[in-house]
């Protein structure tokens, strides 16, 4: 029975962000207010296994399980819909539903969380991407499933390989992951020696990671390239894709086996059979055609991650507007691992409640930020900590762990994330 002080709050996005908010708003709030998740995709998917995925280490079925029973079982109701617009004003969302095509519908709110994926931006370089381009991804299952296609045939018929992020990107992490993981198929398969590997980014430095990077992470990772004979390019901008050829306005390319050899890449290009290359990633369109985002259609929020202008909107994990704490001459943007998210989504929860409630509201600075991340790399990796994200180094506390323990973390915090989001435990570690 509805009563005349029950709140609904809407959530867009049902990943790390949504899913964690939605749980966590209904810890708060009990029976007492109505909260809504909407989701074009009816299931959650652990993004970082997608990296396995090319490889077929995983199926889509083992990194993935449907929201609704999920949402359900806690009174959280769930509607899988595409959000075409937002009205702030009339605080209402519309949205298309895949039963009724050309309709719209809209869905009033008292609070808004807006915790959407990103916009995958394949156009912001000719030829980028596997729709109408000629590289692929590791940004949703599907990408990965036809990367998946392109790998079964590549491995009949090998060359060059490129993998890596290009200029404006933000998700490095996940570009290494796959590189070291792609070595480490090519050696199980027994053809290492046939296919020569460069891995191209607009960082820096290896190991950037779009952050000013880590303590001793620049030389890890070099050693990992030279250990693996993975040649790497960097501060690398990339003009445009065509088949079989990567084009590079600027960068310069370093090889894994002369520690002094460096050539320049301005105005050449680099062969490739198979190439995986991470675009950057802008806001999705229904927060760009609102006017809730900046130019690029990510979310300025403030301690509480709540929106500047709009007080009853509230934004987390990649949806949220962080400006770069590095210099980056190439172009990097700033990573939201899935644990940054979460973080912004139990904050933005609680403050959600909390307004709700009349109680204070409690501040999460960006510059208090940690990350807990585990690089894998086939059958080894690293485990990495940092106290602070965002904020200048002299105030980081930092540690890498490497090794084959890495890996086995990974495999194992995998299978425990699904069963803690399946089940609705975001309170637990």
């Amino acid at each position: 029975m509805v009563t005349s002080n029950e709140k609904h709050v809407v959530i867009i996005g049902g990943s790390f962000a949504g899913l964690t908010a939605a749980y966590e708003l209904k810890r708060q709030l009990g029976k007492r207010h109505r909260i809504t998740v909407i989701d074009r995709q009816d299931r959650f998917v652990f993004i970082p296994s997608l990296i396995w995925m090319p490889f077929g280490w995983r199926t889509a079925k083992q990194i993935s399980f449907p929201l609704r029973p999920s949402l359900e079982s806690k009174r959280i109701e769930f509607r899988q819909a595409t959000v075409e617009k937002i009205d702030p004003d009339r605080q209402v969302v519309a949205v298309s539903v895949p039963e009724r095509p050309g309709e719209r519908e809209e869905i009033a709110y008292d609070y808004l969380l807006i915790a959407t994926g990103p916009h995958v931006h394949f156009g912001a370089v000719p030829g980028l991407g596997p729709h109408g381009g000629f590289t692929h991804s590791i940004c949703t299952i599907e990408h990965a499933m036809q990367a998946r296609e392109a790998w079964k045939q590549f491995v009949k018929n090998t060359g060059p390989v490129i993998v890596g992020a290009v200029q404006g990107s933000a998700c490095f992490g996940a570009a290494y992951e796959f590189v070291f993981n792609l070595e480490y198929a090519l050696r199980k398969a027994g053809i290492r020696d046939k296919v020569p590997v460069t891995y191209v980014t607009s960082e820096p430095f290896p190991g950037h990671f779009g952050i000013g990077g880590m303590k001793h992470a620049q030389g890890m990772t070099e050693w990992f390239f030279r250990h693996t004979k993975i040649n790497w390019a960097l501060n690398a901008v990339i003009e445009k894709v065509t088949p079989g050829e990567v084009h590079f306005r600027q960068g310069q390319l370093h090889h894994a086996d002369d520690e002094k050899r460096v050539d320049d890449l301005s105005g050449k290009s680099l062969p490739f059979k198979y190439g995986m290359l991470i675009p950057p990633f802008l806001g999705v369109e229904a927060v760009r055609s609102s006017g809730l985002g900046n130019d690029r259609g990510f979310v300025v929020v403030d301690d509480y991650f709540k929106h500047a202008k709009y007080p009853n909107v509230f934004a987390a994990g990649v949806a949220v507007a962080v400006a770069p704490p590095a210099p980056c001459e190439a172009g990097c943007s700033v990573p939201k691992t899935g644990y940054i998210s979460e973080v912004m989504a139990h904050t933005a929860a609680r403050n959600i409640a909390a307004s709700i409630e009349g109680k204070p509201l409690t501040p999460k600075p960006e510059a208090d930020l940690d990350a807990k991340c585990i690089l894998d790399a086939g059958n080894m990796g690293i485990i990495m900590y940092t106290d602070r994200v965002y904020a200048p180094k002299r105030r980081r506390w930092e540690t890498l762990i490497p090794g084959p323990w890495a890996h086995w973390a990974k495999l194992a915090f995998e299978k425990y994330y699904l069963w803690k989001m399946r089940t609705g435990r975001v309170n637990w570690p």
